[in-house]
């Protein structure tokens, strides 16, 4: 897997201070995607062990609040395999941290396939749903699109059903 950048400290792709991964990598190709160049899998570097150990440590500090996965989308199957482990050591050795993810996946979709349905598992918050330029709006809490969802995965599984992230 490559990730076509990397920021330590960002505020807007979540709550709290987070780390960010911007994930190369998509086929969704939305119209209006602020970040075309993520959609080539090879665009960016390789997703090695330095920045993956750079990562932890960047989450380390207790005004970072965790991890936000977006892209590209980090939840495609080829991305989705390199992830997992990643996100098992950050569940292991920081479980305090959460990690929110975007993807141009629906969580129902996810949940049908076993590569995507197992990192779910690691995430807490998911913003699902192909962004849709007709439906932007820049006064859409981390969303783009009015379409797209903002979901607690670990409550959603627990119900069966979709239960949005209330902050």
């Amino acid at each position: 897997m490559n990730y076509l950048s990397y920021n330590k400290c960002d505020v807007l792709n979540g709550t709290g201070v987070r780390c960010v991964l911007w994930c190369s990598g998509c086929t969704h190709k939305c119209q209006g995607c602020f970040s075309e160049e993520s959609w080539k899998f090879c665009n960016g570097l390789p997703f090695d062990q330095e920045i993956q150990d750079k990562i932890i440590n960047d989450l380390k500090p207790d005004y970072i609040s965790g991890l936000t996965l977006s892209g590209g989308d980090s939840m495609h199957p080829r991305n989705a395999v390199d992830l997992i482990k990643k996100k098992k050591r950050i569940k292991e050795e920081l479980p305090s941290k959460n990690i929110w993810c975007y993807t141009g996946y629906v969580l129902e979709d996810l949940l049908d396939n076993d590569i995507q349905k197992e990192l779910l598992s690691f995430v807490d918050v998911l913003i699902d749903g192909k962004f849709v330029k007709e439906l932007y709006s820049p006064n859409l809490k981390w969303k783009g699109s009015a379409n797209q969802r903002v979901i607690d995965v670990e409550k959603s599984l627990a119900q069966n059903d979709i239960v949005l992230y209330d902050d």
